[in-house]
Parts: C-alpha cells; sequence; structure tokens
C-alpha cells in the first residue's frame, strides 16, 4: 500500500513534469496505449499490462468529464500498481470501491491529479460545503471528498464532513 504523501507526491511530479493535468495526455506522452472502444457494456475502463505494454481502454459512450475521471483512475493503476497487474494479471479494476486498497489509492491518484490542491483548500478555508466545492471546481462530489479526506491525511485542517461512498460510478449507465 503506497502512502498518501506518496500518492500525493507522484500526482504532482506529473503535472510539473508534463505540464498538464490531463490524463490522456500524460498517459500517452508516457508511452501508454489509450484507445476509446465500444465492447464495454458496463465497465467504465480498463488497465492492462502485458509484456510491457500498458494499454488504457475507455468505454467510448461516457461523457468528456466521466472520461477524464476514469482516465485518471486507470492511469494511477498504472502508475501505482503495474507490478500487481504484471504478477498477478490483475486487469479489470472497478473505480471507485473504496472498501479495496488498490481501488482506493487509484482513487486518491486520481483526486490529485484533476483537483487543484490550493484552489480546493481555499474554498474549504472560506466555509464552501463539498458540494459546492465540487461544483464550483466542476468535479464529481465523491471525487472531491476523497481529496478532501486526502488533504486531511496529509495535514491539511480542513472540515470534512462525510466520507466518499464506494459505489457512485457503478450506478452510472453509459
Amino acid at each position: 500500500m503506497i502512502d498518501s504523501q506518496g500518492i500525493y507526491s507522484i500526482a504532482n511530479n506529473l503535472i510539473q513534469s508534463y505540464g498538464t493535468q490531463n490524463p490522456m495526455e500524460i498517459a500517452s506522452s508516457s508511452g501508454i496505449y489509450v484507445a476509446s472502444v465500444d465492447y464495454f457494456k458496463h465497465l467504465l475502463g480498463l488497465y492492462i499490462c502485458r509484456m510491457d505494454l500498458r494499454s488504457i481502454f475507455l468505454n467510448n459512450r461516457m461523457d468528456p468529464y466521466l472520461t477524464r475521471i476514469v482516465a485518471a483512475h486507470e492511469l494511477g493503476h498504472d502508475l501505482l500498481h503495474r507490478d500487481i497487474a504484471v504478477i498477478d494479471g490483475l486487469q479489470d479494476f472497478d473505480l471507485f470501491r473504496i472498501n479495496n486498497a488498490i481501488e482506493y489509492e487509484a482513487n486518491a491518484f486520481a483526486a490529485h491529479l484533476l483537483i487543484d490542491t490550493d484552489e480546493c483548500i481555499e474554498y474549504a478555508r472560506n466555509g464552501y460545503d463539498v458540494v459546492t466545492i465540487a461544483k464550483c471546481m466542476e468535479t464529481e462530489i465523491n471525487l472531491m471528498l476523497i481529496k478532501l479526506q486526502e488533504l486531511k491525511r496529509l495535514g491539511y485542517d480542513l472540515p470534512l464532513p462525510m466520507t466518499a461512498t464506494g459505489d457512485f460510478l457503478k450506478k452510472i449507465e453509459v
């Protein structure tokens, strides 16, 4: 398991190295094959690593907003869990399953990659609730909750009225 500081550092180093928060651009520039596919019925995304070929497959029925979140999550698996995917053949990761440490780490990575820390902290310290912060920052509420949870773990004194639910994206039909 990777600690909160490690995940936060990996996400921020990528943003600095590539000059973007766009997970598809980072993945492509990192040598990961990224494809939008039409053969997933319920699956939103998939990360596979076989014989050093790293691939992210994204359901093409998702809107750009959801595609960005799923791509960031799958990129997190590449950066944090590639060794597990190769050794154990782990291929299919459920997005936002909080009760699984591997999934939580990929979610935390996605939150740090996609949500600007300084802006998030400013909203929280100015008394905005999580729903309003998520709306202002144009992100999903549960992803924002994960970001706030992780910032608290990093030592920030922020209000955290609730925790993220683990199945919110399972209810999305594409």
